[in-house]
Protein backbone atom coordinates (compact mmCIF):
# COMPACT_ATOMS: atom_id res chain seq x y z
CA UNK A 1 0.00 0.00 0.00
CA UNK A 2 3.04 2.19 0.94
CA UNK A 3 4.47 1.32 -2.62
CA UNK A 4 1.37 2.54 -4.47
CA UNK A 5 0.91 5.73 -2.73
CA UNK A 6 4.15 6.94 -3.02
CA UNK A 7 4.00 5.80 -6.62
CA UNK A 8 0.57 8.00 -6.64
CA UNK A 9 2.63 10.89 -5.12
CA UNK A 10 5.30 10.89 -7.62
CA UNK A 11 3.21 10.91 -10.75
CA UNK A 12 1.19 13.66 -9.52
CA UNK A 13 4.67 15.80 -9.01
CA UNK A 14 5.71 14.92 -12.14
CA UNK A 15 2.47 15.49 -13.76
CA UNK A 16 2.94 19.32 -12.03
CA UNK A 17 6.36 19.23 -13.49
CA UNK A 18 5.37 18.54 -17.44
CA UNK A 19 2.32 21.31 -17.04
CA UNK A 20 4.32 24.14 -15.93
CA UNK A 21 7.00 23.47 -18.43
CA UNK A 22 4.81 22.95 -21.43
CA UNK A 23 5.40 27.25 -21.45
CA UNK A 24 9.01 25.90 -22.50
CA UNK A 25 10.24 26.33 -26.24
CA UNK A 26 9.42 29.11 -29.02
CA UNK A 27 6.47 30.77 -29.72
CA UNK A 28 5.32 32.69 -32.95
CA UNK A 29 3.29 35.81 -32.45
CA UNK A 30 -0.31 36.65 -33.05
CA UNK A 31 1.46 38.60 -36.10
CA UNK A 32 3.77 35.83 -37.63
CA UNK A 33 6.25 38.82 -37.34
CA UNK A 34 7.84 37.32 -34.36
CA UNK A 35 9.34 34.39 -32.08
CA UNK A 36 9.97 34.28 -28.57
CA UNK A 37 12.03 31.51 -27.01
CA UNK A 38 10.51 30.59 -23.13
CA UNK A 39 12.99 29.25 -21.19
CA UNK A 40 12.74 28.16 -17.37
CA UNK A 41 15.98 30.08 -15.06
CA UNK A 42 15.82 28.79 -11.35
CA UNK A 43 12.15 28.02 -11.29
CA UNK A 44 11.09 31.36 -12.97
CA UNK A 45 10.22 32.01 -16.86
CA UNK A 46 11.58 34.04 -19.32
CA UNK A 47 11.62 34.47 -23.06
CA UNK A 48 13.88 36.54 -25.52
CA UNK A 49 13.31 37.38 -29.22
CA UNK A 50 14.83 34.95 -31.65
CA UNK A 51 13.58 35.62 -34.95
CA UNK A 52 12.12 38.54 -36.86
CA UNK A 53 10.35 38.59 -40.10
CA UNK A 54 12.08 41.33 -40.67
CA UNK A 55 15.48 41.92 -38.44
CA UNK A 56 17.46 44.82 -40.12
CA UNK A 57 16.45 48.48 -41.93
CA UNK A 58 16.59 48.84 -45.46
CA UNK A 59 20.41 49.42 -45.16
CA UNK A 60 21.14 45.94 -43.30
CA UNK A 61 21.19 47.19 -40.23
CA UNK A 62 20.03 45.00 -37.50
CA UNK A 63 16.83 46.79 -35.58
CA UNK A 64 17.51 48.34 -32.21
CA UNK A 65 15.41 48.95 -28.60
CA UNK A 66 15.15 52.38 -29.76
CA UNK A 67 12.37 53.46 -27.94
CA UNK A 68 13.46 51.96 -24.30
CA UNK A 69 13.06 54.09 -22.08
CA UNK A 70 17.04 54.22 -20.38
CA UNK A 71 18.68 55.54 -22.88
CA UNK A 72 21.55 53.29 -22.71
CA UNK A 73 19.91 50.13 -23.97
CA UNK A 74 18.52 51.72 -26.94
CA UNK A 75 21.85 50.91 -28.76
CA UNK A 76 20.79 46.33 -27.58
CA UNK A 77 20.07 44.65 -30.99
CA UNK A 78 16.09 43.58 -30.93
CA UNK A 79 17.24 39.82 -31.72
CA UNK A 80 17.98 38.50 -28.22
CA UNK A 81 15.98 41.16 -26.38
CA UNK A 82 14.83 40.11 -22.97
CA UNK A 83 10.64 40.64 -23.28
CA UNK A 84 9.28 38.25 -20.48
CA UNK A 85 10.15 38.06 -17.10
CA UNK A 86 10.11 36.54 -13.63
CA UNK A 87 6.86 34.51 -14.50
CA UNK A 88 5.58 31.80 -11.63
CA UNK A 89 3.59 28.93 -12.58
CA UNK A 90 0.47 28.26 -10.78
CA UNK A 91 -3.07 27.42 -11.01
CA UNK A 92 -2.24 26.24 -14.69
CA UNK A 93 -1.37 30.01 -15.27
CA UNK A 94 2.54 31.57 -15.57
CA UNK A 95 1.63 34.83 -13.55
CA UNK A 96 3.52 37.76 -11.52
CA UNK A 97 5.83 38.27 -14.60
CA UNK A 98 6.04 41.43 -16.82
CA UNK A 99 6.04 41.87 -20.33
CA UNK A 100 8.18 44.92 -22.79
CA UNK A 101 6.94 46.03 -25.73
CA UNK A 102 10.09 47.36 -27.76
CA UNK A 103 7.63 49.33 -30.22
CA UNK A 104 6.45 51.36 -27.51
CA UNK A 105 9.18 51.03 -24.64
CA UNK A 106 6.46 50.25 -22.51
CA UNK A 107 6.65 47.15 -19.52
CA UNK A 108 3.07 45.57 -18.89
CA UNK A 109 1.85 42.93 -16.21
CA UNK A 110 1.40 40.26 -17.67
CA UNK A 111 -0.38 36.45 -17.27
CA UNK A 112 0.15 33.95 -19.53
CA UNK A 113 -2.11 30.14 -20.30
CA UNK A 114 -2.15 27.29 -22.91
CA UNK A 115 -5.33 26.88 -24.33
CA UNK A 116 -7.07 22.99 -25.06
CA UNK A 117 -5.72 23.25 -28.32
CA UNK A 118 -2.21 24.28 -27.09
CA UNK A 119 -2.14 27.95 -28.42
CA UNK A 120 -0.60 30.19 -25.66
CA UNK A 121 -2.53 33.75 -24.42
CA UNK A 122 -0.34 36.41 -23.46
CA UNK A 123 -2.51 39.12 -21.53
CA UNK A 124 -0.25 42.41 -21.12
CA UNK A 125 -2.52 44.77 -18.66
CA UNK A 126 -2.37 48.62 -18.05
CA UNK A 127 -4.67 49.28 -15.45
CA UNK A 128 -8.31 48.09 -15.64
CA UNK A 129 -7.86 47.69 -19.24
CA UNK A 130 -5.69 44.76 -21.20
CA UNK A 131 -5.06 43.07 -24.11
CA UNK A 132 -4.73 39.17 -25.44
CA UNK A 133 -2.25 37.53 -28.04
CA UNK A 134 -2.42 33.86 -28.94
CA UNK A 135 0.97 32.94 -29.81
CA UNK A 136 1.30 29.19 -31.61
CA UNK A 137 3.86 26.58 -31.48
CA UNK A 138 6.83 27.42 -33.90
CA UNK A 139 7.76 24.49 -35.70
Amino acid sequence: MKNILLLIFICLLSNKAISQNQIVGTWLSEDKEGITEIYEQDGKYFGKITWLKKPNDNNGIPFTDTENPDKLKRSNQLIGLLILTNFNYKDNEWKGGKIYDPQSGKTYTCTMWLTENNMLKVRGYWGLFYQTQTWTKAK
